[in-house]
């Protein structure tokens, strides 16, 4: 059960923040910060599906951590997540055609 919630969190994890990145890099850069234009800037994000995706993906990969906590020691979490930091990385590259450097 341990390693089917860590391979949980890793896959959704990963694709949370890749579906993230994309659906931010769709509608662009926020330039205004005036509470009125915030509020626009919620509204389309979250009408965007690769923000909602990557919300949902991200909340069952939250879920799946405070199971997998409930059954052991932080201390076998966070390193058994943490093949999803080069994941990403990898996906970064050659899905969103990141410039990624050593």
């Amino acid at each position: 059960m341990r390693w089917a919630l860590v391979a949980v969190i890793v896959v959704c994890n990963v694709f949370g923040d890749i579906l993230n990145t994309m659906g931010m890099k769709r509608h662009g850069e926020v330039e205004d910060l005036r509470p009125r234009h915030m509020l626009h800037l919620a509204w389309s994000i979250l009408r965007n599906p690769f923000v909602l995706g990557g919300l949902g993906c991200l909340a069952v990969s939250f879920f799946a951590l405070l199971g997998l906590l409930s059954i052991t020691n932080v201390s076998f979490a966070v390193p058994a997540t943490a093949i999803g930091y080069l994941l990403e990385t990898l996906l970064a590259k050659y899905v969103l055609k990141e410039d990624v450097h050593w």
